[in-house]
């Protein structure tokens, strides 16, 4: 699969569209003073709370460069907030950001690879003998949490570590917010009656972006991964969606697995943090 500016504009549009709707949302819960949600070049700066995933520059370089003012103005609102400035920079964006973001003191700290996969018409769930998956309601949403957050806090160590981590309390309330205000839809998986994994899905513009998977330990090497990876492309493919998207470390078995499902590497996200 080939991924040109047009193809990397829209995906990373989506993913602004993401951050904004949710920021705004924890802005919505915890008032108008707690964080912002500032258009910049085409993306969008964004706060959400102290330590939350959404708190990031995301979206620059399909939509001209910003001005030294501009970033003036975010490097301060984020300073107010003694919180670095994270900016994820697609390599199919404007050269000219990346230059002038390490000529501001920006450092380079880690990557991510987005990947992708054509969806055309429909596509048959398969899932793993034994293991049940099903779109989760409000009354599993701790269930969700707990196997999502124990995951994520046990992760698979091929590959290169991810630069940042998030506290249960954290993940619970961004999921929230973007659960309202986003669309996202929350998947659980049981196998032998058992919690064993959880993943988020959302679409829009066409684009399904996977927005999450994580299994429990104990509950690896069954194919509770890919089942849930199988069901959510099941269902983008049946809403019209023609491409799925996924966001994972350079090298992790997350990776891998999704490239065994036939996903390709689209491009890498530099990840530059300033203060």
């Amino acid at each position: 699969m080939f991924c040109g500016t047009e193809l990397a504009a829209r995906i990373e549009g989506v993913e602004t569209e993401l951050i904004a709707k949710g920021s705004a949302a924890a802005a919505a819960r915890l008032g108008p003073d707690a964080g912002f949600v500032v258009p910049i070049a085409g993306g969008v700066a964004s706060f959400a709370e102290d330590g939350s995933p959404l708190n990031k520059v995301a979206g620059l370089g399909f939509a001209g460069i910003p001005d030294e003012a501009e970033l003036d103005e975010i490097e301060r609102l984020f300073a107010a907030r003694k919180t670095p400035v994270q900016a994820e920079v697609s390599q199919l964006g404007d050269p000219g950001i990346g230059e002038l973001l390490t000529g501001r003191g920006y450092r380079l700290v880690s990557f991510e690879n987005v990947l992708g996969l054509e969806l055309d018409g429909e596509r048959a769930a398969r899932v793993a003998d034994g293991v049940d998956i099903r779109s989760s309601g409000e009354d599993e949403f701790d269930a969700w949490l707990d196997v999502v957050a124990t995951g994520f806090a046990h992760p698979d160590t091929q590959g290169v570590a991810s630069h940042e981590e998030f506290p249960a309390d954290i993940i619970a309330r961004a999921m929230r917010d973007l659960t309202g205000a986003a669309g996202v839809q929350r998947y659980l998986a049981r196998r032998a009656g058992d919690v064993a994994g959880g993943a988020s899905l959302r679409l829009s513009g066409g684009i399904a972006q996977l927005t999450g998977a994580a299994t429990h330990p104990a509950q690896r090497r069954h194919g509770v991964q890919s089942s849930l990876l199988s069901v959510r492309l099941a269902e983008a493919a049946a809403a019209g969606c023609d491409i799925a998207v996924v966001t994972t470390q350079p090298g992790s078995k997350s990776q891998q697995n999704v490239q065994r499902q036939g996903f390709a590497l689209l491009y890498t996200r530099a990840i530059l943090v300033k203060g």
